[in-house]
């Protein structure tokens, strides 16, 4: 049986950026327009007024400091706050799929594949721009790639739940050579008239090269193991879907289209699932907390992560043991654990085991423990 292991990683980044002041400064200008104009109504206690936001509150609580999206102007714009993204014809590649081809050829050229040698894509993100044709066929298209694709949707965890698939089919032998790609224009999803949520999201695109470790072409991670599981729960949701049209009065209900959560239970919750789900996946492989060079987590918030990596290693991680990258890229759903993967992880040398882990709305966590081979 092969040992599946990952030999090409790629990101695509956004041009746009989106610093904490700007975002602060188009959402008070927002929040005081609203309050001027139903003054009255807030008086009365009728409406409730929209508190201001400020960079420090965001960092406080978050640690992001920017993030990168793929449309600014909307976003910033107090009367719109949402992204504009162009209309495309049936005919056009989709945005997901533009936004793979550059994250793809990337993680290709660094397994040193051609497209043609790959026979399954997975399209692992949290939010689809349609139903179907699945994103990851229109992928496989543009790409030239052979084989078979699909679409997969597990939250956040979307990533880590793709590399199990395709690690699980090249072991079976249903599948010889994998992209698992993971588009996520999260601000499309993003509230941001919301000041409890209107920092955490931002947009990219990574890819990974999946194939057997015998036929790596350069260094690589082989995939000892990995571990799945999910727990049924509402408190991260997103009601958007064609269900919505059959609701009297909810076509024009923007709040309930768009990413919700009650933060302090999804804090109370994931953090000790997630940390007993790490530590028993590493028990069962016979893998020491010291035996671990590096943690790539889920990059949804720095105080999540600093108690997850307290929990797992025994004692505060070191900066280069837990790298964050939350701090530029935001939240970035399936993709941020992959971004930190793909930035540190060239440093560590043969031999050297780390663990890929994601986490989120189902609930759902997804870990995949590595060696540098």
């Amino acid at each position: 049986m092969p040992i599946p292991a990952i030999t090409g990683t790629g990101v695509f980044t956004p041009s746009q950026v989106i610093t904490n002041d700007e975002l602060v400064a188009a959402f008070n200008a927002y929040a005081s327009a609203f309050n001027a104009e139903h003054a009255e109504a807030i008086a009365a206690g009728e409406v409730e007024a929209k508190p201001q936001s400020s960079s420090e509150f965001i960092v406080n609580a978050s640690g992001i400091e920017q993030r990168y999206v793929m449309d600014k102007t909307g976003v910033l714009d107090p009367a719109v706050m949402h992204p504009h993204l162009r209309p495309r014809s049936d005919d056009e590649p989709g945005i997901m799929a533009e936004m793979a081809l550059e994250a793809c050829g990337a993680a290709l050229a660094q397994a040193g594949r051609d497209a043609g040698e790959i026979d399954l894509v997975i399209c692992a993100a949290s939010n689809h721009e349609r139903p179907y044709p699945a994103i990851a066929i229109e992928i496989q298209q543009l790409l030239g790639a052979a084989g078979f694709a699909f679409d997969m949707n597990v939250a956040c965890s979307s990533a880590t739940f793709g590399i199990q698939a395709a690690a699980d089919m090249i072991r079976a032998g249903s599948a010889r050579r994998a992209l698992v790609v993971s588009p996520e224009i999260c601000s499309g999803h993003l509230e941001w008239r919301d000041r409890d949520c209107h920092f955490i999201f931002g947009d990219v695109c990574t890819a990974l090269v999946i194939e057997p470790a015998e036929e790596a072409q350069g260094a690589h991670f082989l995939i000892h193991s990995t571990r799945c599981a999910t727990q049924f729960s509402n408190n991260i949701r997103n009601n958007n879907g064609f269900l919505r049209r059959t609701r009297a009065g909810h076509m024009d209900d923007r709040r309930d289209m768009l990413f919700v959560q009650e933060g302090r239970k999804v804090f109370k919750e994931v953090l000790p699932m997630v940390s007993a789900h790490i530590s028993a996946h590493m028990a069962d492989e016979g893998v020491e907390a010291d035996h671990l060079k590096r943690l790539w987590l889920h990059q949804a918030n720095k105080t999540m992560n600093d108690f997850i990596g307290r929990k797992v290693m025994g004692r505060v991680p070191e900066p280069d043991e837990q790298p964050n990258i939350l701090q530029d890229y935001a939240n970035t759903s399936s993709a941020g654990s992959i971004i930190a993967f793909s930035k540190y992880s060239d440093d560590l040398s043969p031999g050297d085991k780390g663990l890929i882990c994601s986490f989120g709305a189902g609930y759902s966590v997804g870990s995949v423990l590595v060696e540098r081979a």
